[in-house]
């Protein structure tokens, strides 16, 4: 189940936003917007050059278990064998920019396959992304695992 604590990063997917409150919001910057779709598509597509390039190289992670984590293990753990995140929507957004600095976050019901058994959880994460020489790159991701009703 080491490959399970993957699946509880940060997951900085930006879907179009569809909650009420979300509406209300300004859009995200189109870069922004286009890093977050292609972190999301890194993830479930376990791309390693795309999580290279869109992962900070300071990059920590705080997991739902409690662990730090950083840039390497984020990426092995997506690219191990018999690990597959099926995609995902992300509910209840949460988005905010301040200037080159932004918080993307919200709910997600996580499913996939890790060494060959099948998982399900639901966790709500926030991801801390940096403008740097031009590029948005992921910095910190916090997630907290959703307690079962």
């Amino acid at each position: 189940m080491l490959h399970l604590r993957a699946a509880l990063i940060a997951l900085a997917l930006v879907v179009p936003a569809t909650a009420p409150l979300a509406a209300l919001a300004a859009p995200l910057p189109a870069d922004l917007a286009a890093a977050a779709h292609a972190y999301d598509a890194a993830q479930v597509n376990g791309d390693r050059a795309a999580l290279e390039r869109l992962v900070a190289d300071d990059y920590v992670l705080v997991n739902g278990a409690g662990q730090v984590q950083d840039k390497a293990r984020l990426i092995a753990d997506y690219v191990a064998p018999g690990f597959k995140l099926d995609p995902f929507t992300i509910e209840e957004p949460v988005e905010k920019v301040f200037g080159d600095t932004a918080l993307l976050g919200g709910r997600v019901n996580m499913t996939g396959t890790d060494g060959g058994q099948r998982f399900a959880l639901v966790v709500r994460f926030v991801d801390t992304w940096a403008k740097r020489d031009g590029q948005w790159r992921v910095v910190y991701s916090q997630v907290t695992r959703v307690a079962k009703p």
